[in-house]
């Protein structure tokens, strides 16, 4: 066994297993760019090492897998004109959630507790991704002034019918147990499972990641929810509409009380985050490209960062918590939908 114990990333080698770990669960493992470098560097490292043969990424603490970005230092950064900060930490985080993707040999994430933005860039493009049923999942951008990033955007678009154009306008999040059904997990675990996997994780050496999941599923998994399938037709109906403004007018017009909340949820967020959400969603869902998609948002992140609602959301949400931010623009038909438009296509960026 040789370990690395550097003070927010630990890397342990079991024989053939890699195992790292997010390690700052007072933050609930939210990321920093000392992280990201070194969890790219281990993971990089690994991928070319031929003695490591199953790769596990885990988050330490009961809370939560992570809890995204720190937030509050991309306040910092967007308010003491360190844009570019804030750019260059976005940029190693794309580049590690691709790393993620394209992993060449079984690199098994353990989603639970909180895993939301940043998380799941980490959590749910891997070759083999499980979770808890009682995790909680989601791309929150919208409540602070921002847009689903770290490929948020594919994974939303590729979520059953208009699913992901609900998920990123109204910022709401879903359980682990959910979490397959929208295509951001393959397998609910156990709990018992979740808490030792490195005992049973050598079970599997010498599967491919496809065949990993599968006898995961046959061995140790906990029941998967479908209850969102109830859901689908409302959803579609008001989701599928051409813009923002026509899907919040589809929800008012609407007696069903999941949709009245839909357009409550929407209604305090960021408008320019909503429309940003939306047609990010729908230019992912067109290009089905997931190195697109982690390039289309790293040019909305570019453009949001100057705009005055990131720093008022964050400040809302994470540093004065008072739940009141002042949007600007505060309506949806008041959004430079043009500005937006421009950067979903490479063409016109």
């Amino acid at each position: 066994m040789t370990t690395s114990t550097d003070s927010l990333i630990l890397s342990t080698v079991y024989g053939s297993i890699g195992h790292v770990e997010l390690n700052r669960p007072a933050k609930l493992n939210a990321l920093n760019l000392e992280m990201l470098l070194e969890l790219h560097r281990v993971l990089a490292a690994w991928a070319e090492d031929p003695k490591i043969s199953i790769v596990l990424l885990t988050g330490t603490g009961a809370r939560g897998f992570c809890a995204g970005g720190d937030i509050a230092d991309f306040h910092k950064a967007v308010t003491t004109d360190r844009h570019e900060d804030f750019l260059n930490l976005l940029s190693n985080e794309f580049q590690t959630d691709l790393l993620i993707a394209r992993y060449p040999k079984p690199l098994v994430t353990m989603a639970h507790g909180i895993t939301m933005g940043g998380g799941i860039g980490l959590a749910s493009h891997a070759p083999v991704r499980l979770v808890t049923a009682d995790a909680r999942m989601g791309m929150p951008e919208a409540k602070i002034g921002y847009t689903p990033d770290v490929g948020g955007s594919h994974l939303l678009a590729n979520m059953p019918g208009h699913f992901g154009e609900y998920f990123a306008m109204t910022a709401n999040s879903f359980t682990g147990a959910d979490a397959v059904y929208l295509g951001f997990a393959d397998v609910v675990v156990t709990e018992d499972f979740a808490q030792n996997i490195l005992d049973h994780i050598d079970e599997f050496n010498g599967l491919n990641a496809a065949d990993m999941a599968s006898a995961i599923e046959v061995l140790h998994a906990a029941p998967e929810s479908y209850r969102l399938e109830l859901d689908q037709g409302w959803v579609d109906h008001a989701f599928s509409a051409d813009t923002p403004e026509e899907v919040v007018s589809r929800l008012n017009e609407m007696v069903h009380p999941g949709a009245q909340q839909a357009a409550e949820l929407i209604a305090q967020n960021s408008p320019t985050s909503v429309s940003s959400a939306f047609y990010a969603v729908r230019a992912a869902r067109e290009a089905d490209n997931l190195r697109t998609a982690l390039d289309r948002e790293l040019r909305l992140a570019g453009h949001l960062m100057h705009q005055p609602d990131l720093a008022e959301g964050i400040r809302a949400q994470v540093i004065d918590k008072d739940r009141n931010p002042q949007w600007s623009p505060k309506q949806l038909n008041e959004v430079n939908t043009e500005a937006l438009l421009g950067l979903m296509d490479p063409a016109d960026a």
